[in-house]
């Protein structure tokens, strides 16, 4: 993929954090908050609008706070 930040909305991203182990603790309005079993510091908060897709900043941080390079996560994908 060449290294860059993929383009994908936050049902995407949630199914791809769930094939990595994340499981889903809770939906707050559109927010939906992920956690790694045995590792409670991995919580990543994802936001659904509908299919839209996430700004980059946005998808930067979930990246980042999920513990993944850009190229791991987006093998994910």
């Amino acid at each position: 993929m060449g290294g860059g930040l993929p383009v994908a909305s936050g049902k995407k991203i949630v199914q791809a954090l769930q094939r990595a182990g994340f499981i889903t603790d809770r939906i707050v309005g559109s927010h939906h908050v992920l956690v790694y079993p045995g590792d409670r510091t991995r919580t990543v908060t994802v936001p659904v609008h509908g299919n839209r897709d996430l700004k980059p900043g946005t998808l930067r941080s979930i990246v980042r706070q999920a513990g993944f390079t850009v190229e791991e996560f987006a093998d994910l994908l």
